[in-house]
């Protein structure tokens, strides 16, 4: 076996144990970490299968953005977990449908994209032996914005649906939000702020009242 293949599936088992430990953690921190993990391994796949370009791309913006974000967001807030594992067997059968149906779907269309990239190789041999360099930053540019440009647009619109209500769930009004119009901080004048007040720097201490006697009868 060549050191490739093992490294393959050395760092394919290892992403398949921290792909499953991320839904099985009982701590969302430790979930974030092996999620973490798991890009990683990902990302070294990929470098497996000379795709350099998204290699870095997931380690920079995954590990390096989203997911610092999710910890920071994850270990902020104040997750209760009794409450959330109350309710886990009521949900389960229809997460349990939900996810079968994923995994199908992603099936189907992994399958799909094999038996359409049978010929890919054999281009990309010709072209190797003709001294084209290929680039698959090019290559990937060129097929998102050919072949693929109406999912990236789709993709493109769900990420600023996701944008505008975020945003707006953010600044909905509660009620125990403290939040100030900004326009009425730029009116403020400094003597509605502040208030000088002159006190003696000493004052006498109060006399002391006198201690009442109780007279008691034996």
């Amino acid at each position: 076996m060549e050191i490739r293949t093992g490294l393959f599936y050395l760092f394919s088992a290892i992403l398949l144990f921290a792909a499953f430990r991320v839904i099985t953690a009982r701590n969302p921190v430790y979930a974030a970490l092996f999620l973490v993990l798991t890009f990683f391994q990902a990302s070294a796949v990929w470098l497996l299968l000379r795709a350099e370009f998204l290699a870095i791309s997931l380690v920079l913006v995954y590990v390096g953005a989203v997911m610092v974000l999710f910890l920071f967001v994850v270990m902020m807030l104040d997750i209760n977990i009794d409450t959330i594992r109350r309710g886990f067997w009521n949900h389960f059968p229809l997460a349990a449908t939900i996810g079968a149906l994923i995994a199908l779907e992603m099936a189907a269309v992994l399958m799909g994209g094999f038996r359409t990239g049978e010929d890919r190789p054999a281009v990309a041999a010709a072209a190797v032996q003709a001294g084209q360099q290929l680039s698959n930053t090019k290559e990937l540019g060129r097929l998102l914005y050919t072949e693929y440009l109406f999912p990236l647009e789709i993709a493109a619109v769900i990420l600023l649906v996701a944008i505008v209500a975020a945003i707006a769930l953010t600044h909905r009004s509660r009620k125990d939000s403290k939040h100030i119009d900004p326009s009425i901080q730029v009116r403020v004048k400094a003597a509605d702020r502040v208030r000088l007040v002159k006190m003696p720097v000493m004052r006498p201490a109060p006399p002391e009242a006198p201690a009442a006697h109780v007279e008691t009868k034996a």
